[in-house]
């Protein structure tokens, strides 16, 4: 499946997985107990080790620079950022990174986000170990993974030659709407998402009122009621 896009990308180095032992993977979450448990599960695998973590954007671009893995483990919920732009932005410095999304957002929603922004694969946090390890070792040779119903919706899509469309209200958000959407859900005030998306407040207003139009609600307390909804199904 080709990437879409036509952003001209230039790769920083060839993969090299046969020249080394075990491949390197970086984590990046912001929850430290599931990073710890993640490094802990890719440790004690004979062919597989962690090579770095990170908790937002900020600092995964930075360890991605600093020691290139052959694979980065990307959440969606980021403390400084989101995985949507971090997959693009990684991408952008090196157009072979593999990414896989390991999230507890629903699939059916971000999956294919996540594959138009670069992910290879896309599993979810209440998939046992296993299907973990698998869905990595899938991405890290080369394949993509999703769920056998987010591949088959897309291949119908290819087929039939349509556009990647929305089949709800929350899945016709833009990725930044979405992002707004989520912060709503978890409480954050206009001010707080305006600081942490680096945005001013008058432009938080501005996605709020599209959030409304989008999501057919009549005003500030029905969107924040959905929202909150929205996160709770999510988690």
């Amino acid at each position: 499946m080709e990437a879409m896009g036509t952003r001209k990308k230039t790769a920083i180095r060839p993969k090299a997985l046969r020249t080394r032992s075990k491949a390197r993977v970086l984590i990046v979450d912001d929850h430290e107990m599931l990073r710890d448990g993640m490094r802990l599960m890719i440790e004690h695998q004979p062919d597989l080790e962690v090579c770095g973590q990170a908790a937002d954007e900020s600092t995964a671009i930075r360890e991605f620079r600093q020691a290139p893995p052959d694979l980065v483990i990307v959440d969606i919920s980021l403390k400084a950022g989101n995985g949507i732009d971090l997959i693009k932005r990684l991408k952008a410095i090196d157009s072979n990174a593999r990414i896989l999304v390991y999230s507890m957002h629903d699939e059916q929603v971000y999956a294919e986000r996540a594959l138009r922004a670069g992910a290879m694969g896309y599993v979810t946090k209440q998939r046992p170990a296993q299907a973990v390890l698998h869905a990595i070792r899938h991405v890290l040779s080369g394949k993509l993974h999703f769920s056998d119903d987010v591949t088959q919706r897309v291949l119908e899509r290819v087929a039939a030659h349509e556009p990647i469309t929305q089949e709800s209200p929350v899945e016709s958000l833009s990725d930044r709407e979405l992002e707004v959407f989520e912060m709503i859900g978890r409480g954050l005030t206009t001010r707080a998402i305006a600081d942490r998306l680096h945005l001013s407040p008058r432009t938080i207003d501005t996605y709020r009122e599209r959030l409304k139009i989008k999501l057919v609600l009549a005003n500030a307390s029905e969107l924040h009621y959905r929202a909150v909804q929205w996160v709770l199904k999510g988690s």
